[in-house]
């Protein structure tokens, strides 16, 4: 028993410095000193501090207190992620995305969507769309970027609102069921985990300032931006006839457009509007959501407003745009997300 004790008064000993010194660099983060907080890093993320660990791949990262240096990022990342720390597993699954690695990203995203995390989900859910590395899945695709969405990332909005041209009325319904189960599993899996993350390091000053330098900093960098315009050519045999259509120009059923203008009672919805191009400026999970933003933008934006919702999804267009080129003009006069939606 005696030997026990000081055995673990050793360990103590021991890991209370790298605690202070993981703090300390926080402070000197949040400080602005750069230098410091690296500096301060160093001998704890070498004597496997997992905090420190990503600390220094964020430092890697920005160029923030040392040269940036990407490969050293992903290698810090890497490390941290190897011992379960979670934001470490999101930077580190993303930034192998983004080097092309997708192989090896897949487990990494697949253990942050499990947590929900909202960028992971959306570059699994447009791997899944097309077919990317990883088999077709439509319904988890449509599930992953919903739960993406709904978290307020505005890539996951977009690439919603270009993936309900392509995918059926039924995927959707399952997919949005899915995206409930998502998130309950995610809610939980937060839950199960808080004990743990405590455990892990002791002080709790120095688990909290850490997640600071990924999302005040690093995490608009770390999120592959570049993974929603894939949706647009999708390469399922499926809608094939429809992208080119969707991307280019409506002309692709020119008979069914010019029936439609010849004889407005066939569609009443399209008819009814001055043009037929439409915007879509989101999709929410709470309808006041996108009512507040339309009030926020709608007289930049111009056009007849319309809130459908499907499947506890609502999704904010506005119509009435003689031509693509008008409707492009009231995206950027909105300055918020915003995706041109063909006739």
């Amino acid at each position: 028993m005696k030997v026990n004790r000081w055995m673990a008064c050793v360990a103590l000993l021991v890991a209370a410095p790298a605690l202070a010194d993981v703090k300390a660099g926080v402070d000197a983060w949040t400080r602005g000193d750069y230098a410091k907080a690296v500096a301060e890093w160093r001998a704890p993320a070498a004597s496997g501090n997992a905090d420190a660990q990503f600390n220094l791949g964020q430092a890697y990262k920005l160029g923030r207190g040392v040269a940036a240096d990407q490969a050293q990022a992903l290698e810090w990342f890497r490390k941290a992620a190897m011992q379960g720390h979670a934001q470490a597993e999101d930077n580190y699954g993303l930034a192998l995305f983004q080097e092309g690695r997708k192989n090896e990203a897949v487990q990494w995203l697949e253990r942050s969507v499990a947590r929900d995390e909202k960028r992971a989900e959306l570059v699994l859910g447009t791997m899944l769309f097309n077919a990317d590395g990883l088999p077709r899945d439509w319904t988890r695709a449509y599930a992953l970027v919903t739960r993406s969405s709904q978290q307020g990332l505005p890539q996951g909005s977009q690439t919603l609102a270009q993936m309900d041209h392509y995918i059926a009325e039924d995927q959707r319904r399952d997919g949005i069921a899915m995206a409930q189960q998502i998130e309950a599993r995610g809610r939980a899996m937060k839950v199960a985990s808080t004990p743990m993350a405590t455990e892990a390091v002791a002080p709790s000053t120095v688990a909290q300032p850490a997640p600071k330098v990924a999302t005040a900093t690093a995490a608009p960098k770390a999120a592959p931006t570049p993974a929603a315009p894939k949706v647009t050519p999708p390469t399922a045999p499926k809608p094939v006839t429809r992208t080119a259509a969707a991307e280019k120009a409506p002309a692709a059923k020119p008979a069914a457009t010019a029936k439609a203008e010849a004889k407005p009672a066939a569609k009443p919805v399209t008819a009814a509007a001055p043009g037929k191009w439409r915007v879509q400026l989101g999709a929410f999970h709470d309808d006041s959501n996108a009512r507040s933003l339309w009030n926020s933008v709608g007289g930049r934006v111009g056009g007849t407003a319309s809130f459908a919702r499907t499947a506890g999804i609502t999704r904010l267009q506005a119509g009435g745009f003689p031509s693509r080129q008008a409707a492009q003009q009231a995206c950027t006069k909105a300055r918020v997300a915003c995706t041109v939606v063909a006739p």
